[in-house]
Order: C-alpha cells, then structure tokens, then sequence
C-alpha cells in the first residue's frame, strides 16, 4: 500500500476516535471522510496551539498576517501537519529543544534559535516578490515563495536562517508553473532537452519570458548556480516535473545569502521517512533521492538539508528527561503513527 494510502486510512481511524463530529467535509467538490467541515478545521490542532492557548496558532495568523493553507480542514494537510510538529516548539521552552536538534542535523554552527516563524517572508528589498520576481498578496503565503516554516538562529559567527519546506503524503515537489495547462508555453519539450536548454537559459526558459502585462518574468535562475556535478548528473530542468518547490526555495535562499544579511542560510525540507515516492520524485531527472542529491547540483552560497520529522520526535522523546512534552509526544503517535 502506497504511504499516501496509509496515511488516508489512519487519518480516518484517528477521527473516528478523537473527533466526535463525523460529516464528511468537502475538498475540490468532494466530500471524504479525512475532511473535517471547513469550520471545524481546529480540531485538527494539537490543544496546545488552539485558539484560546498560550501559543495559538489562529491568533499567530491573524497578528502576522499570515494565510493559512486552504487545505487546512484536510487530516492529511502537510501545513497542519507542519504546525502541530514544530510550531508548538516556538515559546521558550521549546526553542532550547530546537536549536539542539537544528544543530544536530542541520548544522554545527547554530547555537539557539530565537524564533520560529510560518510562511516566512524577508522585508523588502529580500521578499519574494523583489529577489525572485513573483506577484505576492496583502498576507504571507499568498502567491510567493514563503517557507512552510523558517527558524531563526543564531550561529557562532552571527545570525542564520533556515527556509524549511514541510512535507507530508505529497508524490513530489511539483512541476513549474511555467509548464501548467492554459500557459501559453510554445514549446514545454525544451524543459526535457537539458543539454540545449542550458546552452540558452534566456531564450529557452519559458520562467524568463512570460508574455508583458500578463506575468513578471520570474528571477530564479539569476541567483542558481550549477554545479559540475548537476550540469553532468541532471537530465532535465530541475525544476520541470517534480522539483519546482525546491528549486524555488533554492533560490530565494542563495537570493537571501547573497545579501550578507546572514552568515548562515539554508534551503532545507523536514518530510516523512515512510514516503519513498517524494525520495524517489526526482529519479527521472538525474537525482534518485531528493535528500541526498539535491544539495550536491548547485555551487551557491546557501546550504542544503533535510531531516525526517522521524527523527524530530526522537529527539523530543530522547531529551525530554522532565516529561514536559508527553502530551505532544502521545498526540504525535496517535495522530501520525510517530512511535
């Protein structure tokens, strides 16, 4: 059974015992029974960030101005998924908990963390919509690049930043937008042809010429830089069919670093160890596992990394001597499976 399958299968199961109310809600027009009734989406949070908590997460939204995922009545919600497992660490008690696993599994150099923040965005002149050329909304999180959720840290040289991208049941990282349906791409093959494509970014990239007065031309490729490894090892744009999330952060990241505001940028992911298709989505363009291979394509000024949300509840479990995070612990087994 495929692991989005036994994701739906447990979601449904943990409902039945923790949600008293059982109306299907609807999602795309459908109704299914791992959507919760859009107004009943808290019940999909940890108690410990609902509204009326000392961290709750709706008053976090509403005072950052930050928009939710429209998913968020779905169990199977990556960003939900995202907010139970680390936004809970974001008050003192918990960020001394982070900051020893970031510094565990991301990098040597972090020595605290001084804030967890969702859909993160940068202040201007080093927002999405500046470095990478994207339209942006009047919230974070609406049409830009914004991190499921980003740790600020500090380092032993400064301050650091680190983009993370949180995945749950998700196949891949989706394809570019410049290759959707209804976009008037005249030629989406030149996206395979990796040898001729790079030969002439400018011309052949549909991402660098959308039509004037339509769309901004995007900005990615100006802040990527290839290494050897990934002019030899890709055999498509990155970014075409299932890598257009990381590419995207990728280059906010280096966006981010080139302006020395930080010693310390990195473009990492936190995903399930369980789902093999989102290792494996890059196969097909040169790169068989995301985790391990990603990293290695770019020569560029940020960081690459990743950690399971496996070894995330470990950590807690393993260095939680005064039973302070129990409660989280036994909801991150029941809700997940995370034992």
């Amino acid at each position: 059974m495929l692991f989005n399958e036994k994701m739906t299968r447990h979601q449904v199961l943990w409902r039945q015992a923790h949600i008293k109310w059982q109306e299907s809600g609807r999602q795309n027009d459908k109704a299914r029974p791992w959507i919760l009734p859009r107004h009943l989406w808290e019940e999909s949070l940890w108690h410990g960030i609902r509204r009326g908590s000392s961290n709750s997460l709706p008053e976090y939204l509403l005072q950052e101005k930050v928009q939710q995922h429209q998913g968020v009545h779905n169990l199977k919600s990556s960003w939900i998924h995202c907010v139970n497992m680390y936004f809970p660490f974001r008050q003192d008690d918990g960020l001394p908990v982070l900051a020893a696993f970031l510094k565990e599994h991301v990098s040597p150099s972090i020595e605290a963390v001084e804030a967890v923040e969702l859909e993160y965005e940068e202040a201007p002149p080093f927002d999405p919509r500046t470095l990478l050329g994207e339209p942006g909304g009047d919230k974070r999180g609406i049409n830009q690049t914004s991190p499921d959720i980003a740790f600020r840290v500090r380092t032993e040289k400064g301050t650091g930043l680190i983009l993370t991208e949180n995945k749950l049941v998700e196949h891949s990282f989706y394809s570019c937008s410049g290759r959707a349906s209804g976009v008037e791409n005249p030629d989406k093959t030149r996206c395979m042809d990796w040898e001729n494509l790079l030969a002439d970014l400018q011309e052949r990239c549909w991402q660098l010429r959308w039509e004037e007065g339509t769309r901004r031309n995007r900005k990615y490729w100006d802040y990527i830089q290839l290494s050897e490894h990934g002019r030899r090892a890709l055999t498509r744009c990155p970014a075409a069919t299932a890598g257009y999330q990381l590419f995207r952060q990728q280059a906010l990241a280096e966006g981010i670093a080139a302006s020395g505001r930080y010693d310390l940028v990195v473009s990492c992911v936190a995903y399930d160890e369980r789902n093999t298709d989102l290792i494996h989505c890059l196969r097909t363009s040169g790169v068989d596992n995301f985790a391990t291979g990603w990293g290695a394509l770019f020569d560029g000024r940020a960081q690459f990394s990743t950690f399971t949300h496996q070894q995330w509840v470990a950590w807690v479990r393993a260095h939680d001597s005064k039973g302070h995070w129990r409660g989280w612990l036994d909801y991150m087994e029941s809700r997940y499976g995370y034992v």
